[in-house]
């Protein structure tokens, strides 16, 4: 058995192969071919800080040269600083293939998937990106949007950092960037990304453009959301990856009033995949992510295929 670690993971992993490996999974999962264990949890103390053990996971099956594989996620948090591990074993034998720091593609996966939700739900001349929040996860976003839409500006909201993060966006991405106030944010943009740690709405629903693509990434709790009622009912289609797990965990749904969000307007990523739905250039399309195994699976198989290790 194999440890690769972070540096190693850099060496072969990028994020526009972080969503092609995601777009095989999600299509596994979407025929029905992938399980997903859902993300259990534990929580404590330790020396008067609260820490809590989460895990999560997924099956594979063998996809051209890639194995297929059994995988868990592992991670611990401290004072709301986390690390994360990745075990894979092969499916075929049950004998463990390797162990992958997961830091760096968590980060990655993310955005890696809401990058995938956008490609097939935004629409194809989207050209203004706002990202609300201004951590890892905001600027991990902007990078990998940009790489699917022709985005030719980029909207920065935030309560701390907005300025500091565009600046940094603008001249990594070489597209203008701004801070903006959140009206702002919601009113010009083609694509919203919501990464924060609010547990309220983070901008007006109301005041969102037609044809506009939201993706929620910041709450996997069912008692954090970051989009408000308002435009949940104006979405054509909200995406999640798996329903059995936004109906766990997607706050931004749970707390909405009943009948906001019809059960025929909710599609996962695979079956959206599969059989793509339609949509006019006027729709609202929402994606609410609360991230499951699989995305973390199925990017440990491909890092550990192209290292060797399976």
């Amino acid at each position: 058995m194999r440890l690769i670690t972070e540096a190693d993971v850099a060496t072969v992993l990028d994020p526009d192969q972080a969503v092609a490996a995601l777009r095989a999974a999600f299509t596994q999962h979407g025929r029905g071919q992938a399980q997903v264990l859902a993300r259990h949890r534990i929580t404590g103390a330790c020396d008067g800080a609260p820490v809590a053990l989460s895990a999560m996971g997924a099956i594979l099956e063998a996809d051209g040269a890639l194995p297929a594989v059994l995988g868990t996620k592992v991670y611990s948090a401290r004072n709301g600083r986390y690390h994360f591990l990745v075990s894979l074993f092969s499916a075929l034998t049950g004998a463990p293939l390797a162990t992958l720091e997961a830091n760096e593609f968590t980060r990655l996966r993310t955005a890696a998937a809401s990058a995938l939700a956008a490609d097939l739900m935004a629409r194809p001349d989207a050209r203004t990106l706002a990202v609300f929040g201004a951590g890892i996860q905001a600027r991990a976003h902007a990078e990998a949007l940009v790489r699917v839409r022709p985005v030719e500006q980029v909207l920065v909201c935030a309560r701390s950092g907005a300025e500091a993060l565009a600046a940094e966006l603008q001249a990594a991405l070489g597209r203008p960037a701004r801070a903006v106030d959140a009206d702002t944010a919601a009113a010009e943009a083609d694509l919203l990304l919501t990464a924060t740690r609010s547990p309220t709405a983070v901008f007006n629903g109301a005041r969102v453009r037609a044809g506009a693509w939201v993706g929620a990434v910041g709450s996997s709790t069912a008692v954090a959301r970051e989009l408000d009622d308002t435009l949940l009912a104006r979405a054509r289609w909200v995406a999640v990856e798996w329903r059995t797990a936004a109906e766990q965990e997607a706050g931004d749904l749970l707390q909405a009033a009943p009948g906001t969000v019809p059960p025929e307007r909710v599609v996962e990523l695979g079956e959206w995949l599969v059989a793509p739905r339609a949509r006019a250039a006027s729709d609202i399309t929402v994606y609410k992510s609360v991230g499951i195994g699989l995305e973390d699976v199925a990017l440990a198989r491909w890092v550990a295929h192209r290292l060797g290790a399976c």
